[in-house]
């Protein structure tokens, strides 16, 4: 009832969209829409998922989008190249992604400084990286990750679908009933107090980093095996529309609460908008602005909940 309270106005959104676009286009209420939203769900859900950790604890990732590139390099190189198996490789690309989230935790914690400024750093250093480990250059996968592609029996979805979902609600599940999750709320909320009741703050956020790189490797094990191939440019602009869809989800980007599940209606609410514009014809520069509007309109939102509720801005 609660999540209902808070998301509802979303929910009463999204239908709103879903109810424009098909009166404005015959094909938009159609298997090909569905299949079209489904495929950008699991990679943008999972980084998400990650970024509402990374904001709950008062911070902001914007390196996701390099880190995934890097990841799915690594991935590539290692079924490709080092021809090893899927089981192999995945937890690798995984690791990959939570060691470069650590460096960056790490960075932010031992030099005190924002940590969009360390973000910022490693965006540029894991690009550079995934160029260097792939040769600049697209690696064909194929067969070697159909398993994760193909429609699961009985319940005719991909495993990439399922695996972002189990991983939201995971996610979700550890902020709202576990230790952990308090502690991320609470030094979100207000560090000095978390600090001065015993919250160990540095460690928190080099954990929540960690995390939210890990999550990165995932998503980018699930993009690669939807497109079949793993590219060094891949993830460009993947940090923003992670930060759009926690927002528009309802997460204070002041930090000290939020909602994985709020953040995956938030992925729905944008893979909705783009698949609606794409079919009336809009141009790529068009579907930015819409997007961007939709971004100002949750933050503005935001801001009047907080400040009618009297908390900081």
């Amino acid at each position: 009832m609660r999540f209902l309270r808070e998301r509802g106005l979303l929910i009463v959104a999204w239908l709103a969209l879903v109810a424009t676009f098909g009166l404005c286009s015959r094909t938009f209420l159609s298997t090909g829409t569905l299949v079209t939203v489904a495929g950008r769900l699991p990679a943008l859900a999972v980084v998400s998922a990650g970024m509402t950790l990374v904001i709950v604890a008062g911070g902001i990732d914007l390196s996701v989008g390099s880190v995934a590139a890097l990841a799915a390099a690594v991935f590539g190189v290692a079924l490709v190249d080092w021809h090893w198996p899927l089981a192999v490789a995945a937890p690798l690309a995984i690791a990959i992604g939570s060691l470069a989230g650590v460096a960056g935790g790490l960075v932010a914690v031992g030099l005190r400084i924002p940590t969009f400024l360390a973000t910022l750093g490693l965006l540029e250093i894991c690009r550079g990286a995934a160029y260097l480990v792939t040769g600049s250059r697209t690696k064909y996968i194929g067969a070697a990750v159909e398993p994760l592609a193909r429609p699961l029996p009985l319940i005719g979805v991909p495993a990439t679908v399922v695996i972002a979902l189990v991983t939201v609600l995971v996610v979700q599940m550890m902020l709202a009933r576990t230790v952990f999750g308090r502690h991320l709320q609470a030094v979100g909320g207000n560090p000095a107090a978390a600090h001065y009741a015993g919250i160990a703050t540095g460690r928190v956020r080099v954990a929540v980093h960690a995390l939210s790189g890990g999550l990165a490797g995932l998503a980018a094990v699930l993009a690669t095996a939807r497109l079949g191939s793993a590219d060094p440019n891949a993830g460009v602009g993947l940090e923003l529309a992670a930060i759009a869809a926690v927002v528009i989800g309802g997460t204070s980007l002041a930090g000290g609460s939020g909602s994985a599940i709020g953040s995956l209606l938030g992925v729905i609410v944008i893979a909705t908008l783009e698949a609606g514009l794409a079919q009336l014809g809009a141009s790529d520069p068009a579907k930015r602005i819409v997007t961007g509007a939709a971004i100002v309109t949750a933050v503005a939102v935001d801001y009047l909940r907080r400040r009618g509720r009297g908390e900081p801005r």
